[in-house]
């Protein structure tokens, strides 16, 4: 047993050490990138869909109509001199992509000449309002250089994400794509009560009338809740006068409501301008423009890495839970 006891702290120490050394390895290394910026990914859109055709075309057809095809194809290609740039936006509560999304545009525009446009693949539920502000401006940044903006919308941009949206010359939604959402939403659970039964007080000082609102722990009033509205009326208004700025003919308190329409539906409320996927778009606009496909790929660090790692199991966990729960109900 004193073996056993032994062999198993020489194993606790050995780990130990083995930690020590990787988080130390992973701190030297995090600061050797830390200074470094990532770099911008390139993808010849056209390439790409040729090359799809071309093989699913080599198996369907004769060996001589395939001949015909290759032949025809290289007859009618002709070198396309504007160019529309693709880029993608996944956004979340935060709005956290902004951090390539800036980059790409800065890219974009730095590259842009006259006749060339970009489109841009979102999808937002919206989240906080200054980061989804900051993520609308760079977008507009665009806009204001000249460059037509498409925006395209397979799933949702309500919220924030319509506030990003709403900013594009052009907007397109698939048919059930969720688009407006435009209002203003805070929420928060009060323990006040049961602090209090537990016989815990909170304190909480501030200087100014305002510094604190509604809170989590303390005892909530009229006057706090009241001023929470206020606040909260103050960002929906600049939120109205936003999108009125951006689309002039939305009736604004119409929409403003904090409804969400389908892309069918936001069509004829003037939220979008067309119907349709951005494969669709994509597809029609191929002989055209030169497609290319832009994305900022960030240097990502061992904590990064992890986080991604940790992240992608709580994901693909919590989907086949709700995947699961979503069967029983349909199939029971």
């Amino acid at each position: 047993m004193e073996l056993l006891s032994n062999y198993g702290l020489f194993l606790m120490k050995t780990l130990t050490v083995l930690i020590s050394i990787l988080l130390i390895i992973s701190f030297i290394v995090n600061s050797k990138k830390s200074d470094q910026s990532g770099s911008i990914e390139i993808k010849d859109v056209n390439k790409e869909l040729d090359s799809i055709e071309e093989n699913i075309k080599k198996n369907i057809l004769t060996k001589s109509d395939f001949k015909k095809f290759i032949k025809a194809r290289k007859k009618s290609n002709k070198k396309l001199e504007k160019k529309l740039f693709v880029i993608d936006f996944k956004g979340n509560i935060r709005a956290s992509e902004i951090v390539s999304l800036r980059r790409e545009v800065s890219g974009v525009i730095l590259s842009c000449k006259k006749g060339d446009e970009v489109l841009l693949r979102l999808e937002n539920s919206g989240g906080t309002v200054h980061e989804h502000g900051l993520a609308a401006s760079q977008l507009k940044r665009i806009k204001d250089k000249k460059i037509p903006l498409t925006i395209c919308v397979d799933k949702v941009a309500a919220s924030g994400g319509y506030m990003m949206a709403c900013v594009a010359n052009k907007i397109i939604a698939s048919p059930f794509a969720i688009i407006g959402s435009i209002g203003v939403l805070a929420q928060v659970p009060n323990f006040n009560k049961l602090l209090k039964d537990k016989g815990i007080n909170f304190e909480q000082h501030t200087a100014g009338n305002y510094k604190r609102t509604v809170t989590m722990f303390g005892e909530n009033t009229d006057k706090d809740r009241e001023k929470l509205n206020e606040q909260l009326e103050d960002i929906h208004v600049l939120f109205k006068n936003f999108i009125t700025s951006q689309r002039k003919n939305v009736d604004i308190e119409k929409v403003a409501t904090g409804e969400y329409w389908y892309g069918e539906n936001a069509l004829s409320l003037n939220l979008i301008d067309e119907v349709m996927t951005s494969d669709e778009y994509i597809l029609a606009m191929r002989e055209k423009f030169a497609i290319t496909h832009i994305k900022y790929k960030p240097i990502k660090t061992f904590s990064d890495k992890i986080s991604k790692i940790s992240s992608s199991f709580t994901n693909k966990a919590i989907g086949s839970l709700e995947q699961k729960n979503h069967d029983k109900n349909i199939f029971k």
